[in-house]
């Protein structure tokens, strides 16, 4: 392999929120990675600060040839440069968009469990969280759509927020899923958000759905929120894409983030972004599988050590979604009873909305630190 990805890099003391913890803690839980983004990311950052004036910027052509050309030959879709609007990133997208496509009182769809910021983008505003729990059987999520045709007809439901590929449960949804969701949206009057950012952590082999590339009708209603900081690490840099084809819907998603001022980019924000999606593909390539073994090691290990922890079958994202209910207590009296007992620091499943006892394992670091981690995860498990 030409990237390394063993390396153990020490986060502490860096001000980073993961690892904002006690000496003797292991944090496996908020979603950035624990490995140096692309070496080409890091060139054009680096040259970027040698220039040493950070005035004001502006958005040049080449970040949106960057984001065009990506998901047309990454994602087989094609976007305009007009559709792309620059943003700070996907949540302050989202909130934006919950302000200014919605009125207060009136309901937010998602779909749980899903990712915990949701909740809070829609309640800061003023906006009712209407859950819908996705089905689940025998380790499988799955939509029962009489029950969300239901859901979308309820007149104060005029915007839902959908997770694709969705974390936490790592589901890549499939078109004729995507189109069903599009469908039901469109012929209720309910504008979808598409939450894309995890789209470029998927399996080797597997392949996401953009939602604007299912159907018309899914086109025109959509919100489609897309970034480079998941895939390569970037979070802290603030820069995202909003993409609208819609022209109308366009203009309103313009004016929002325009007016909430998430609409200009730092000094690093587009080279970093330009550096990824026109360097750092060969690197993406080498991280993916190097995730999906991860993946394979927790696998193995709940398998022969800890049977009584269920891992939840997924094709995307670095995030594992654990079932822990044959041990009859709450997520967040587990999370808490590992943390306190082993200094492993996982994610409790019910601020996802989850209905029973699931955890949300970060397996993005070195392979080390992930053997710590399932080791600690089964002291934690012996001392119940």
């Amino acid at each position: 392999m030409k990237y390394i990805f063993d390396e153990i890099v020490d986060r502490t003391r860096t001000n980073s929120y993961k690892w904002d913890i006690a000496d003797d803690e292991l944090p496996m839980w908020v979603a950035d990675m624990d490995f140096r983004t692309a070496p080409e990311v890091i060139e054009s950052v680096i040259k970027r600060a040698q220039h040493g004036v950070f005035g004001y910027s502006t958005i040049p052509d080449e970040w949106y040839s960057a984001y065009i050309n990506w998901w047309r030959s990454r994602h087989n879709v094609e976007y305009q440069k007009n559709d792309l609007i620059f943003s700070t990133g996907v949540i302050p997208i989202i909130s934006s968009c919950v302000r200014k496509l919605t009125t207060p009182a009136e309901n937010v769809l998602i779909m749980t469990p899903v990712y915990n910021v949701f909740y809070n983008c829609i309640r800061n505003n003023g906006r009712n969280v209407q859950e819908f729990s996705l089905d689940y059987k025998n380790g499988e999520y799955s939509i029962d759509f009489e029950k969300l045709e239901k859901a979308l007809s309820d007149p104060q439901t005029t915007l839902m927020l959908l997770c694709n590929p969705h974390n936490p449960i790592g589901k890549i949804w499939d078109k004729e899923t995507l189109a069903q969701i599009g469908e039901l949206a469109y012929d209720n009057g309910v504008t979808v958000i598409s939450d894309e950012i995890h789209c470029d952590i998927t399996d080797p082999g597997c392949e996401y759905i953009p939602f604007a590339s299912v159907s018309k009708k899914c086109r025109d209603n959509c919100v489609v929120c897309i970034s480079p900081t998941k895939a390569f690490n970037l979070a802290g840099l603030q820069t995202a894409a909003a993409v609208v084809c819609n022209s109308r819907l366009r203009h309103k998603v313009w004016r929002a983030l325009n007016t909430d001022e998430v609409a200009e980019p730092n000094a690093f924000a587009v080279q970093a972004a330009v550096a990824a999606f026109e360097q750092g593909g060969e690197w993406l390539d080498e991280l993916r599988p190097y995730l999906y073994d991860n993946k394979q090691v927790v696998s193995d290990y709940l398998a022969k050590k800890i049977p009584q922890i269920k891992l939840i079958q997924s094709d995307a994202t670095y995030l594992l979604w654990l079932d822990c209910t044959s041990f009859g207590i709450t997520s967040n009296e587990l999370a808490k009873h590992i943390r306190k007992s082993t200094g492993l620091f996982l994610s409790s499943g019910d601020i996802y909305g989850s209905k029973g006892c699931f955890l949300r394992m970060n397996i993005a670091c070195p392979r080390t630190v992930l053997q710590e981690g399932l080791e600690r995860l089964a002291k934690a498990v012996e001392l119940l």
